[in-house]
Formats: C-alpha cells, structure tokens, sequence
C-alpha cells in the first residue's frame, strides 16, 4: 500500500494515531487559534472604543452628550453600549460575539458615514474597519473549513 492510500484509508478511521494525529492537530490549531487571537485584539480595540463613546456621555465638555443634537445622541449611546457588550463577546470567542461585532460594526461604519463629525477619525475608520471584518470572515471561513476536513 503506498503512502496516499494509507493517508486516505486513515481519513476514514474515526481514531487517528501517530504522525497523521499530530499533523491534524496541529493544522486544527492554527486557523482556530488564529481566529480566537483576532478575536481577542479586536475585543480589546472594542473595549476602549465602547469605553471611549462612554466618556462622551459622561464627562462634560464641548464634545459630550449634552452638547449634540438628539439622533447623534442616541446614536453614541448606543454605540457605548454595543461595543462593550460586543467586545465581551468578542473576548469568549463566542458565536454571538462575532456576529454583534459585525452587525456593531456594519452600523458603526452607516453611522459614521452619514454622521462623521460626531465619530473621531469620521470616514478615515471607514477602510480600517472594512478591512477588519474581511479579516474576521476570512479567518472565520479558514477555520470552519479546516474543521470540515477533519
């Protein structure tokens, strides 16, 4: 029996010992722990984001709650609390984490677009935050993949 037809007839055996074992256990880790670290920096830029929007609804000043119009308002308050809920999530590698991230996201990104001057950094985040959610989907996919073929 040569060496593709002792790894495909071990693909289909429920328990796999060996270098075979090794090899698949290590291919699993990477994308998975790829995705959960992606996960957890992006909880941590979340966090201070949801905890910057909380500073602007607590401490006073030019820029705080009471000085903008009422939709900016309710827009930043909810956005300081999404975020923070979103990054905990984010931080568990949670299921729910990651899709109220990239709806957070998604609105954050409509929000800033249609309100920039109420966001620091308005449309400059815009890219940046794209690029974030084509890398969480990427790894996501990666990662689900992976696991199929286990």
């Amino acid at each position: 029996m040569g060496q593709s037809q002792r790894e495909n007839s071990a693909d289909r055996e429920v328990i796999h010992i060996g270098a075979i074992a090794e090899r698949r256990k290590i291919a699993a880790m990477r994308w998975g722990l790829m995705l959960v670290s992606f996960m957890r920096i992006c909880a941590v830029l979340w966090l201070l984001i949801g905890l910057m929007h909380w500073l602007r609804i607590f401490i006073p000043g030019p820029a705080s709650l009471e000085a903008m119009p009422v939709e900016p308002a309710i827009v930043i308050a909810s956005f300081a609390v999404a975020n923070v809920v979103a990054a905990v999530g984010l931080w568990l590698a949670a299921p729910w984490g990651g899709v109220l991230w990239s709806i957070t996201v998604a609105a954050e990104m409509a929000a800033i677009w249609f309100m920039p001057a109420y966001f620091s950094g308005g449309r400059t985040l815009l890219p940046f935050y794209a690029l974030l959610l084509l890398v969480y989907f990427s790894l996501s996919w990666l990662a689900a993949q992976q696991r199929r073929q286990m």
